[in-house]
């Protein structure tokens, strides 16, 4: 591919530049016709090699336009000499080079490099009075001194108004990354409560299945015990089969309810009701279908629970006595103390077994060893302090004890 010709970069440089487009369109033509109806007779040098000299000013001018964007500093004094070298020896009293100079100096202050545009502007204020005091004190002077006062307001005012739009862009940038700083804080707080969702619903699952597939392990294999001694008695394994059935729809129900949340939003919500503490009576009964004295003792004066609090109610309870069934096997009795008081709803659940724990009944073995993946005594745990509550598990001299205090709202 051919490189591109000088005059069609020139071109490109114009199309991008407005101000440069507008300085050669505009500019350039109007000094051509003050060259054609008006001269300078007092410039240094006389003759075609005047005009060649202010027609090469020029040309450079609009050269350090076009470099102004890419060396602003650089570009500010050149023009400046420019400028100071063009009315000297031209014999045209163009407008081009003091229009690029005033440009470089917006420039300057629209890039934030005030010190630079005020240094300039100084120096330049400072040459053209000393031109015009003391080179020309023979009182042929060519700029009065309102002209130069004049001059000199005209140049702080593009500088003020280059600083202006360099205050404005900088403040439209900080509200653009303030806007992105908040779009990425709202997602990161919609990534995490998508995370918080998806523990929650980790948690339900724990508990619905762990549960009920527990209690549905320990009848069936205490049937398939008492089966294998008494192979001709059946009424014992018929009725572990039917605890298994019956358990088995209570987990596939509680599982559905639980992964209602996951629908999408064309499909029909599940119709049975979400597990709450007005279930606790059948908890009870399935944890004594599996051999073990469940008690239930309410205190205190009930009132309604926001759903929140009932499911969380529980699911605690629920997942103490699956404990009690799974890890330990010598437990006989469970007592389950629901209390309401002021302002909070407490629950405790205590048992007599302490086969199966470590050490002289100190704590669940396999929650133990699980209790910071958000399954077991962690799940409750995290239950009660998701509701502003707290838990403790910790063993008794008789066995093992879980209390909950969850806080009720006013």
């Amino acid at each position: 591919m051919p490189a591109p010709s000088p005059f069609a970069a020139a071109v490109r440089a114009l199309r991008a530049d407005r101000v440069l487009l507008l300085v050669v369109c505009v500019c350039i033509p109007v000094d051509i016709l003050v060259a054609l109806f008006d001269s300078q007779e007092d410039s240094v040098i006389q003759g075609p090699v005047s005009h060649v000299a202010s027609w090469t000013l020029t040309l450079a001018a609009c050269a350090m336009l076009a470099a102004r964007h890419r060396w602003p500093v650089a570009a500010g004094v050149l023009t400046l000499l420019i400028a100071g070298a063009y009315f000297p020896l031209s014999s045209v009293d163009g407008s081009v080079p003091i229009s690029a100079f005033i440009v470089c100096l917006y420039g300057l202050a629209r890039s934030g490099q005030l010190t630079a545009a005020l240094t300039l502007t100084v120096v330049s204020m400072l040459a053209l009075g000393y031109t015009e005091l003391v080179h020309f004190g023979s009182g042929e002077r060519h700029i009065d001194a309102a002209s130069v006062i004049l001059l000199g307001g005209w140049l702080l005012s593009v500088i003020a108004f280059g600083h202006a739009m360099q205050v404005r862009a900088a403040y439209q940038h900080e509200a653009e990354q303030r806007a992105l700083a908040a779009e990425r804080e709202r997602d990161a707080r919609a990534r995490s409560a998508a995370t918080e969702e998806r523990l929650r619903i980790a948690r339900e699952l724990h508990d619905v299945l762990g549960h009920n597939i527990s209690l549905i392990s320990v009848q069936a294999a205490a049937a398939l015990h008492r089966s294998a001694k008494r192979p001709g008695e059946t009424a014992e394994l018929l009725q572990a089969l039917t605890f298994v059935r019956d358990t088995s729809k209570e987990a596939l129900r509680e599982l559905r309810a639980t992964l209602g949340v996951l629908r999408q939003v064309d499909e029909e919500p599940p119709t049975a009701p979400a597990a709450g503490l007005d279930r606790l009576g059948e908890l009870a009964d399935r944890a004594r279908a599996t051999g073990l004295d469940v008690t239930v003792e309410v205190t205190g004066e009930p009132v309604a629970l926001p759903p929140q609090v009932s499911l969380a109610a529980y699911r605690i309870v629920q997942e103490s006595l699956t404990n009690v069934t799974r890890h330990a096997p010598g437990a006989t009795r469970a007592d389950v103390t629901v209390a309401y008081g002021p302002g909070e709803l407490c629950l405790t659940v205590e048992d007599d077994g302490r086969a199966g724990r470590s050490g002289a009944g100190g704590g669940d073995v396999a929650d133990t060893a699980t209790d910071g993946a958000g399954s077991g005594i962690g799940g409750m745990r995290e239950r009660a302090r998701a509701l502003g509550g707290h838990l403790t598990a910790a063993p008794t001299p008789t066995g093992y004890r879980v209390h909950a205090r969850l806080p009720l709202p006013e």
